[in-house]
């Protein structure tokens, strides 16, 4: 460290500034900047006749000691044509950065949003029913002829297969999937996506026994992999990682009534024979249809990426792209990169990340997936009072990613530690039910722990995008966390097997362990990532000091900070 120090000191400034010099000549528009630490941030800086109040050119990073350059907005610049005011800095990119005030910014934000988180809220609600649907499915009927283990011919344990058959594929296709977004535009992949497996809901109608519902809960995982990493991906072409957390919860709020809309349907399908179809067939019928309603909406209307946004000024077009960080993923750059799929291969974190996810899923997914049986297994067999008694989970698990996320925006808490926290409330709720099992704690544990569940993914996504790096590297590295993550979902359906009912001790047991080791990858990941989350806060809180100021800031975060630990 003392060597790094003495290098940064001994910079011959007289070199730096006549090429500063030179470079300005160059154009016939200067910007008017400052560089300050960020204690001086409210100060406003003090321009000289040339307009370069000044430089702090820094040959490593100084702990403790980190300076930010400043620009002040000026709408009616022209942009420059190339060079660089600062080196390492590129004049276009930097001009475009100012060329709105912090008001118009704001606007600008705002209409993206608009365009943009409407519809893949709707999206992600329809997926969230999806996988909610079978589960309501099993209840609906119960003692008849038309419920769905008695129509297909199936024993409790042959269904806990259903969900597996599902994941297998859905696995196997998530990576394919979400590296092919960009080569054939979101637009029409995600549209792809809806209109396959909306069709594959459709022929569940068709089903007339076990093998039958193995084949299109198959087929429903290969044609739906890529939905959800693909927004999340397609969200890191139009916002800075810092701004991801609000808009993953605006787009995952309906997600949370998922379980509440899948129960109305049911009850609303519950004993409905018409048309020589049970209740369970009308029910995944009908989301079916309006799945591929959306998804020739989806096609229609979703906008892609920036640089095609009809809607867009070419000088807001310019400023969004200019505002994104160097390791976002862009238009501009080729479909496929091999290099940027091997380094991503390489890099540690992506791995912590995966393993978090998959602790995570397998000792959370089952509880989830099975609440409504839960739930009737103790007791509670009637429709309407299973579908009341999974209200409260919705709406706890609204509250919390609402309030977190709104929280977590501020910059102010170390991203990791929401998600982590969530984590220990999960262990701390498994252990009471497995140590002290009762009817009413049951029912407790899952409101509790399927509510901190849905909101973990909240939490967890914005801290995961920190590090991603590049069109294809950002592709590959989300979905194959949520791909190979979601192996929770095809083991851990099967700890909530039936010959645990009713409470669930030993299901709440295995579940507990894994929770446990989700805890440790959390710890363990955060202290590899703990400096880009640490600057990731940091310049946030900053860009938000300099708006006031009308200013913007040209730096970014270097997310290859802290790779290995010092």
């Amino acid at each position: 460290m003392d060597s790094a120090m003495k290098r940064c000191t001994q910079v011959d400034w007289s070199r730096y500034s006549l090429e500063i010099l030179n470079l300005r000549s160059q154009f016939e528009t200067p910007v008017t900047m400052s560089h300050e630490p960020e204690e001086n941030k409210t100060s406003s800086p003090s321009p000289r006749d040339d307009k370069i109040t000044h430089f702090n050119i820094d040959e490593a990073p100084i702990p403790g000691k980190t300076t930010v350059h400043r620009v002040n907005r000026n709408a009616n610049e022209p942009l420059p044509k190339s060079g660089d005011f600062i080196p390492g800095y590129d004049a276009e990119l930097m001009q475009a950065r100012a060329t709105l005030s912090s008001d118009e910014e704001k606007k600008l934000l705002r209409k993206i949003d608009w365009r943009l988180l409407p519809l893949l809220a709707l999206m992600y609600m329809l997926k969230s029913i999806d996988a909610s649907n079978l589960s309501y499915a099993r209840t609906m009927d119960e003692g008849t002829s038309d419920n769905i283990l008695t129509e297909l011919g199936m024993t409790s344990n042959q269904y806990n297969l259903v969900t597996a058959m599902y994941y297998v594929p859905y696995i196997i296709a998530e990576v394919p999937s979400n590296l092919l977004l960009k080569r054939v535009r979101p637009s029409v992949w995600q549209a792809r996506i809806q209109i396959s497996w909306g069709i594959v809901l459709c022929c569940h109608a068709a089903v007339v026994n076990r093998q039958g519902l193995y084949v299109v809960r198959f087929f429903l995982g290969l044609f739906e992999a890529g939905l959800w990493p693909g927004m999340l991906v397609h969200l890191c072409y139009w916002y800075r990682p810092d701004e991801l957390a609000p808009r993953v919860v605006y787009v995952t709020l309906l997600g949370c009534f998922s379980t509440v809309l899948s129960g109305v349907l049911a009850f609303a399908f519950n004993g409905v024979t018409t048309g020589g179809l049970s209740g369970w067939k009308w029910l995944i019928l009908t989301e079916g249809i309006v799945t591929v309603v959306l998804g020739f909406c989806t096609y229609f209307f979703l906008p892609d990426f920036p640089s095609s946004a009809k809607w867009l000024s070419e000088r807001e077009i310019a400023f969004i792209q200019a505002r994104l960080p160097k390791n976002a993923p862009r238009a501009s750059e080729a479909n496929f990169n091999m290099k940027e799929l091997i380094a991503t291969l390489k890099n540690l974190r992506v791995w912590l990340f995966l393993f978090c996810w998959a602790f995570f899923t397998i000792g959370t997914t089952g509880l989830t997936f099975y609440q409504p049986t839960v739930i009737a297994n103790l007791g509670f067999t009637s429709m309407g009072t299973s579908l009341l008694l999974n209200i409260p989970t919705a709406i706890f698990a609204v509250l919390l990613t609402v309030g977190f996320g709104i929280f977590a925006d501020t910059g102010r808490i170390p991203q990791p530690a929401i998600p982590l926290g969530f984590l220990i409330v999960i262990e701390a709720c498994y252990g009471v039910l497995y140590a002290f099992p009762n009817n009413g704690g049951v029912y407790a544990a899952t409101i509790i722990s399927t509510g901190f569940s849905t909101a973990w993914y909240t939490m967890m996504w914005p801290w995961r995008v920190q590090t991603t790096e590049g069109a294809t590297g950002s592709a590959f590295a989300i979905a194959f966390a949520n791909s190979y993550g979601q192996i929770g979902g095809a083991v851990g359906s099967q700890l909530f097997n039936s010959r645990y009912a009713p409470h669930y001790s030993t299901s709440f047991g295995i579940a507990m362990g894994f929770v446990g080791l989700a805890i440790i990858m959390t710890i363990v990941t955060w202290c590899f990532t703990w400096r880009v989350d640490v600057d990731t806060r940091r310049l946030k809180r900053i860009r938000i000091a300099a708006a006031k100021n009308n200013q913007a800031i040209l730096d970014d975060v270097d997310i290859h900070r802290g790779e290995k630990m010092e």
